[in-house]
């Protein structure tokens, strides 16, 4: 595993460091957006007093903060590999350049002493999962490996109420930043209730220390809203949804290509503006995180 030297000295003081995965930057959005926006999501963190780490894998390493060269290579290369836990062997081994999904990206971040992750939406139950068992790694690595993750929720994309049942199945705390509704991604609003309403950053880390303290393994869950002036509305975003979701179907799309594919059909649906929402929830999400990563290094 190679560490970026500031990141690496800032873990040894005690200082508030955030894990970025590179699956955004390689499969979720075009280029040149997807390098402007994994810049300007570092940068966010950074004003906030706290330190990036951005984790990729270049020729079967392990990169625990990239650089911006690397990150904007990571976005222009063709063929990088969207990598989950099953494919971490094979790429280290055959030595291959690989994007960190939300459960890699936990377990390079977990290996190298970093406690807090912050993403755009982790995976979760896909629909018609009943049939299909299309249940994303994220959820089964969110149960067993020692990182708190902030995002905006699970992928609207997905079965919102069999994700949050599989998540309460398996043991993960899901809770939200000043809500007590499951945010949708794209909207703040699900009509699903989370376990807990967390009131503040030190609030969160404070939770993040009874767990590690009291040695309960696994994940913790942070949803955060999407600000309410970027939200897409409802009938837009669903309409987008399930276009994209028959397109799918049709095209005979399954498996790690389905997130990609959903999210690239629905951007061009709404003519760019699911990805601006995108964008605005990353940029959030980054900044609660760092409030968060600041607060639990006071407590350590």
């Amino acid at each position: 595993m190679k560490i970026n030297p500031e990141v690496a000295k800032a873990l040894k003081e005690n200082r508030p460091v955030v894990a970025l995965e590179s699956t955004i930057i390689s499969h979720g959005m075009p280029y040149p957006k997807n390098v402007e926006t994994a810049l300007k999501v570092e940068e966010t963190i950074r004003s906030h007093g706290a330190v990036p780490a951005t984790i990729g894998i270049i020729d079967g390493e392990p990169i625990v903060g990239m650089t911006p060269e690397e990150i904007e290579e990571f976005g222009k290369r063709k063929g990088v590999l969207k990598v989950s836990r099953r494919d971490l062997p094979v790429v280290y081994a055959k030595k291959l350049w690989g994007a960190t999904t939300v459960a890699t990206t936990m377990i390079i971040a977990n290996q190298a002493g970093i406690e807090v992750f912050v993403t755009g939406g982790i995976g979760g139950v896909h629909r018609g999962a009943t049939e299909t068992m299309d249940i994303s790694a994220d959820l089964q690595e969110l149960s067993k490996t020692n990182v708190t993750v902030i995002c905006a929720g699970a992928k609207a994309i997905l079965d919102l109420p069999l994700t949050l049942e599989y998540l309460e199945t398996i043991g993960v705390p899901v809770l939200g930043f000043k809500t007590e509704e499951l945010p949708a991604f794209y909207n703040s609003h699900s009509g699903l209730k989370v376990d807990y309403k967390v009131e503040s950053a030190s609030e969160m880390a404070k939770i993040i220390k009874a767990k590690r303290d009291n040695g309960l393994v696994g994940g913790i869950l942070l949803t955060n809203p999407i600000p309410e002036q970027y939200e897409m509305p409802k009938a837009v975003i669903d309409k987008a949804i399930e276009t994209a979701l028959k397109q799918m179907d049709e095209q005979g799309i399954k498996g790690k290509e389905c997130t990609p594919f959903l999210l690239k059909t629905i951007t061009e649906l709404t003519e760019g503006n699911s990805l601006e929402s995108n964008i605005k929830l990353v940029l959030n999400n980054a900044a609660v995180g760092s409030e968060v990563a600041k607060e639990y290094c006071k407590l350590k």
